[in-house]
């Protein structure tokens, strides 16, 4: 275990107890932390006291599985978590973070979103499914989905409730998840947000619809810092600032088309901030992946890392003693509404994705959120477009992976060097798709590859309703 004197007491104790876990949904990192043009000051007073992460990445693009890798420290096919937890897919959740720190004699509580455990619009089922002992969560019943920012915003007055009374005899974690960014976004825009100067961050086209769908996550993003800035207020004002570690993230990139559900640096790359009490603020551009959090926050809180934890200690990139501490990071797709399984492996310079079904390498449409942006591109011919069975991209050259170079000789030495790193992820952590295609199971809700829409009425556009 890295050594992190910084946090000991006089006596050689650990001196920060507390973690405030905050959580949004499908945001990337389309924070102005990290220089886009959105209304996030809260959030960028927070990272000028933080160690901000800029080459932070999920293990999984689609909420479920993302979480479930961060929370657990391994993968989402050897967790179980191959899709979304409301449509039956689940994880082994003896391994999750919150049931760990139960061991160690924490409080655990949570309020709002979680998505490792059934729907995560439900109270009670999933958070004692996960292992919290005390929720916190305000009825969302009443709202509509276009106002479930407003929810957001009770939710965080029962944080700031919760940390009112906290007594200070056990050391808390605490899981604060909002359903912002989340699709569908507030359909009323405020006076401070402009529709034909909202434009949306690549690779979306610069158009009328788009300016309209992007000023909605504007909304939506301003209502997050908001209630992030609220709970920030209260633990200062509540003197628990200076011993407790503040851990900040979303799940995946943003609910566009070729974000969210896409191995693209667009749908794996996420915005990562920890405020950890007497350590400095930096910026840290070495490779990170989601599964990294769960030992750093054993390495900053001096507990014995569990063996089954598939990351690394970030504490080295963050008191400024090593420049890197991994040299590549794995994610992978198998089911978000259909099935559609792939993997890729990252390094700084370059990217290989690999689709595994070769049966159907078409846009999986219904993996794709309903959208304005989604209609202007099935307007431009989406559903003849084609995904490449492999891909290597030169990050360096094309930053937004469009240039495949998998078949370029020149560049083969390169492909079977990512291609032989894949397949040491894939060996050490016994992928699935090593033995061939995931069988469907009866109790997952599973759409057609060839469906058009998630919500799809039609029976005929399934392959599996569930149970």
């Amino acid at each position: 275990m890295h050594n992190v004197s910084l946090l000991l007491d006089e006596k050689g104790g650990v001196s920060v107890k507390n973690v405030l876990y905050i959580h949004t949904h499908d945001s990337g990192r389309i924070l102005s932390p990290y220089g886009y043009k959105v209304p996030t000051p809260n959030m960028e007073e927070f990272a000028k006291e933080s160690v901000l992460f800029r080459n932070a990445y999920c293990a999984g693009p689609t909420c479920s599985p993302s979480r479930a890798a961060m929370l657990s420290g391994t993968y989402p096919h050897q967790s179980g978590m191959l899709g979304l937890a409301q449509r039956g897919f689940s994880m082994d959740y003896t391994k999750h973070l919150v049931q760990y720190l139960n061991q160690k004699g924490y409080s655990t509580v949570l309020c709002g979103i979680q998505h490792e455990a059934g729907w995560y619009m439900d109270r009670g089922e999933g958070a004692a499914r996960i292992g919290y002992q005390q929720e916190l969560t305000r009825d969302s019943t009443e709202f509509r989905q276009e106002d479930l920012v407003d929810w957001d915003k009770e939710n965080a007055i029962e944080v700031c409730k919760w940390l009112r009374r906290y007594d200070g005899e056990n050391p808390f974690f605490l899981s604060y998840g909002m359903y912002a960014t989340h699709r569908r976004f507030p359909d009323r825009l405020d006076g401070e947000t402009e529709q034909e100067y909202s434009v949306p961050p690549y690779p979306m086209q610069d158009s009328p619809e788009t300016r309209k769908d992007f000023a909605g996550y504007m909304m939506s993003v301003r209502s997050a810092d908001d209630c992030f800035g609220q709970v920030m207020r209260c633990l200062k004002q509540q003197g628990l600032w200076d011993n407790t570690i503040v851990l900040f993230t979303t799940d995946h990139g943003l609910a566009n088309p070729f974000a969210k559900c896409t191995l693209y640096d667009s749908g794996i790359g996420v915005c990562l901030m920890l405020h950890v009490p007497g350590m400095k603020k930096r910026v840290v551009d070495g490779l990170v992946s989601h599964v990294d959090v769960f030992p750093t926050l054993c390495s900053l809180l001096g507990l014995e890392q569990p063996d089954y934890l598939e990351g690394v200690s970030l504490v080295p990139l963050m008191d400024g003693t090593k420049a890197q501490v991994r040299e590549d990071i794995f994610a992978e797709m198998n089911f978000h509404t259909s099935y559609e399984p792939a993997r890729c492996i990252r390094t700084e310079r370059y990217k290989y994705i690999r689709y595994y079904d070769d049966s159907y390498l078409k846009i999986n449409r219904s993996n794709i959120d309903e959208s304005l942006s989604k209609e202007y591109l099935a307007e431009r011919g989406l559903s003849q477009r084609l995904k490449d069975r492999e891909g290597l991209y030169d990050l360096a050259y094309d930053p937004g992976e469009r240039e495949n170079l998998a078949g370029r000789p020149e560049y083969q030495a390169i492909l079977e060097d990512m291609k032989r790193r894949l397949l040491r992820y894939q060996t050490k952590t016994r992928d699935p798709l090593l033995e061939g295609e995931i069988l469907i199971s009866p109790c997952w809700k599973v759409n057609k590859k060839e469906c058009e829409t998630a919500s799809s009425k039609c029976p005929e556009d399934y392959e599996s309703l569930g149970t």
